[in-house]
């Protein structure tokens, strides 16, 4: 009797996991569907005026090194299309679903588990560290815009970090041998070192006024370059934990539901033919 419910109970169980495993699976079908670059159709809740100017499509085509770039053009030109490719929304202002800040299920199960039942903030309003999903999703703040900007330099063989500021991260370039700094979530290219910008905060405000910025956001820009840096040696990194976790989590995507019901029904399989 005992035996007899054991196995019931077994049998139950892998027929959840059966059941479960084919659910992620058809939600991963219904994905293919779907885009995660959410629609803004009210300008009033952008950050800036005329922010997102690029699709996906042009932003990657731009993104690519031309024939006749130099460190320096390719540089400025990333920096540019970065800031013109993400739709600077207020991160903590909206539900975490509206602009799928909380990565959809049908987009990865993985992730949106995380966010939604974790309890970790960078979960429930997630920032990617593959810079093509981030480019893809079209929303983010300094710190999306600073790991796409170091993805692509690395990609074409551009030494750079990633440096953080207090509530503001930026890009620091070696280009001809000398160090740059890039603000690819303005779009201004700074002249200088991250110490020359630390020590002397002041020197960013002609550049940051020449791209049409108003004196608060340059005010607010002037104290945070004031403030104490530290530097992080690209995506890697800067987001160390989460970027080995999307890693993880895009491989095996399609793999994990697939043995679960594989196993799932091998196992029933067994049963039912020791039961016949």
């Amino acid at each position: 009797m005992k035996k007899s419910k054991a196995i019931s109970l077994q049998i139950i169980i892998f027929s959840v996991i059966l059941i479960f495993g084919f659910s992620l699976t058809m939600m991963n079908i219904f994905g293919i569907t779907q885009d995660v670059r959410p629609k803004i159709n009210n300008v009033e809740l952008l950050r800036f005026k005329n922010d997102v100017e690029l699709t996906y499509e042009q932003s990657q085509k731009l993104l690519n090194w031309k024939p006749s770039d130099n460190e320096a053009m390719f540089a400025d030109r990333v920096n540019h299309v970065v800031s013109k490719s993400l739709a600077h929304i207020e991160w903590d202002k909206f539900d975490a679903r509206k602009y799928n800040q909380l990565i959809p299920i049908w987009e990865n199960y993985f992730l949106y588990f995380m966010g939604a039942y974790s309890g970790i903030p960078e979960y429930e309003r997630y920032h990617f560290t593959d810079y093509k999903r981030s480019l893809y999703r079209g929303v983010g703040i300094c710190g999306d815009a600073s790991m796409i900007m170091s993805e692509v330099l690395n990609k074409n063989n551009i030494n750079n970090k990633i440096i953080t500021f207090p509530g503001h991260v930026i890009v620091s370039a070696q280009i001809n041998g000398k160090e740059q700094m890039y603000d690819p979530d303005f779009g201004v290219s700074l002249p200088y070192s991250k110490y020359e910008i630390n020590t002397k905060p002041s020197l960013i405000i002609q550049h940051y006024k020449e791209k049409g910025y108003s004196d608060k956001e340059i005010n607010n820009l002037v104290k945070r370059y004031g403030g104490k840096y530290q530097e992080w040696r690209g995506v890697q990194h800067f987001m160390t934990n989460k970027y080995y976790f999307e890693k993880f989590a895009y491989l095996m995507k399609w793999p994990a539901p697939l043995m679960l019901i594989g196993i799932a029904v091998l196992f029933l399989k067994r049963r039912l033919i020791k039961v016949g």
